[in-house]
């Protein structure tokens, strides 16, 4: 498996709109379809966040809930796999919203982020003590795989410190999320400086935001990576300048990828490399 790379798309995030770019799928059956065509198009991995009625981001588990069976029946009638990484993000909810959804889906990931930054100058990306001990416990018992998003340098330490204390357990999988406003860089020196601290044999995928984006998947797979991260949460446009589609962010990675001499890891093959249990 040392020469397959794991494709995550990252289909919607918390706040990028259609102001933004059209293409950004936020309702129930806009999420659900395009999860079936970035499967289609070779990513293996999903992360999701969802909306309200009012395109909001929302942590509500009953509708969290609701479009996460939307998305596995498109996923059953379309006749594809794909692995399901549920957000447990969102500072301005409570921890009961932010992990409800977790034994009522049982995915097979969540996202664990190890550590507070002030996101962009403007609000608190909040992650607190108490609530990363709720989440690495109840994913432990769930047998849920935690996705470490490592968004700045501090946050390694604060994943060291929950492994010796056993919320969090080894193997480890890591996400680098490099080049967001009050984060570390998107650069080849971010990533030269986190890569030796992560435990040793994890995992571990990258993504650059905005422009930094093919950097940092050409950095990661410079550095060995064993996945990297595209889509609408974290990139709006293609190499070229222009506003992407989900899809055409995944066949722009894959592309890249396969230049590189790697080969692209199926659904299957991306829970062998990262240690993941499928529930359902």
């Amino acid at each position: 498996m040392g020469n397959k790379v794991v494709i995550t798309c990252a289909l919607t995030g918390a706040g990028t709109a259609k102001a933004q770019n059209p293409h950004v799928p936020v309702t129930p059956d806009e999420i659900a379809a395009d999860v079936v065509a970035v499967a289609k198009a070779g990513a293996a991995v999903a992360h999701i966040h969802i909306r309200d009625e009012a395109e909001v981001n929302t942590m509500d588990p009953k509708i969290f809930v609701s479009v996460v069976n939307k998305i596995r029946e498109a996923i059953a009638q379309a006749g594809v796999d794909i692995v399901l990484n549920l957000t447990t993000s969102g500072s301005k909810f409570s921890d009961e919203w932010r992990i409800g959804h977790l034994p009522l889906l049982k995915p097979e990931m969540c996202s664990y982020d190890p550590g507070t930054m002030n996101w962009a100058n403007s609000f608190v990306f909040l992650n607190t003590p108490s609530f990363l001990e709720k989440l690495g416990e109840l994913v432990q018992e769930l047998d849920i795989k935690p996705e470490c998003e490592i968004f700045d340098g501090g946050m390694i330490g604060n994943v060291d410190y929950y492994v010796k204390k056993g919320i969090l357990k080894k193997p480890l999988h890591y996400q680098f999320v490099l080049g967001a406003s009050g984060g570390m860089p998107g650069s080849i020196d971010s990533l030269a400086y986190l890569l030796p601290k992560i435990q040793k044999g994890s995992t571990w995928s990258i993504t650059g935001i905005g422009r930094t984006s093919v950097p940092m998947i050409l950095a990661g797979l410079s550095a060995g990576c064993d996945g990297v991260r595209v889509g609408l949460e974290d990139n709006i446009r293609l190499a070229n300048g222009a506003l992407a589609t989900n899809t055409q962010l995944v066949k722009e990675a894959i592309g890249i990828v396969k230049a590189a001499g790697r080969e692209i890891a199926t659904a299957a093959e991306a829970r062998e490399i990262i240690g993941l249990k499928k529930h359902l």
